[in-house]
């Protein structure tokens, strides 16, 4: 099983990710969290270590009704959330890559029914902000 569900998109890496939080956010998603990584490996590794990496964005996801059924049901789950979404540039300045996490991931983890439940309200979620930016 994979655990991502990833589109390409014939995008700039800006207009993907203005277009990625704003495809979040009509599926119930806020952004509690943002990691720029390209700037981390920038300041910890130098320069040529993320000129190697690119362009390269961690959003980390919310959907809070989602995430408290999912927390009520079991509250270890906290620890794989939120749901983390990547941004990255590709090789060709004009494509980016989104990336997010598999939800029914967290049904691998546990065998609760209403876990199982929330990952597949959280994917089908994810699906549609995804395939919403693979359409023109």
């Amino acid at each position: 099983m994979s655990y991502t569900h990833k589109v390409v998109l014939p995008l700039g890496y800006d207009e993907a990710v203005e277009q990625t939080r704003a495809a979040l956010s009509v599926q119930g998603f806020g952004i509690l969290s943002e990691i720029d990584v390209r700037a981390t490996f920038e300041k910890k590794l130098g320069a040529e270590a993320a000129q190697e990496l690119g362009d390269y964005l961690i959003l980390g996801a919310c959907n809070p009704q989602l995430a408290s059924r999912a927390l009520a049901a079991e509250p270890g789950l906290g620890a794989l959330l939120p749901c983390n979404v990547v941004v990255r540039r590709g090789t060709d300045a004009t494509q980016t890559t989104v990336e997010t996490i598999d939800p029914q991931t967290m049904v691998q983890l546990t065998d609760i029914q209403a876990v199982r439940e929330v990952a597949d309200d959280a994917d089908t979620r994810l699906q549609a902000a995804l395939a919403s930016l693979a359409t023109p």
